[in-house]
């Protein structure tokens, strides 16, 4: 991963990225037992990380097909926040 974030110019956000998306993670599974607001908040952060995943890698030249699990992911984040906010 240290060199994909080479690849991307974000090196020195490699950490920030990382921390980030465990601790979506961890909202997002410990929301599944506790709050649905704390499900909706984790999972937008979730796919706000991914949708900025996905436009980095095609202003890097990547293949939409190189791309693509990262906006699937972004999709992913946006419908368990999009389910979370319909239960509510």
């Amino acid at each position: 991963m240290k060199n994909e974030h080479e690849r991307y110019n974000l090196a020195n956000q490699r950490k920030l990225v990382g921390v980030l998306q465990i601790l979506g993670a961890l909202g997002v599974i410990i929301s599944f037992f506790f709050s649905q607001p704390l499900l909706c908040l984790s999972s937008a952060g979730l796919e706000l990380l991914m949708l900025a995943g996905f436009v980095v890698r095609l202003k890097i030249k990547d293949s939409f097909l190189q791309s693509l699990p990262s906006f699937f992911y972004a999709v992913l984040s946006f419908y368990v926040c999009y389910a979370a906010l319909i239960d509510l």
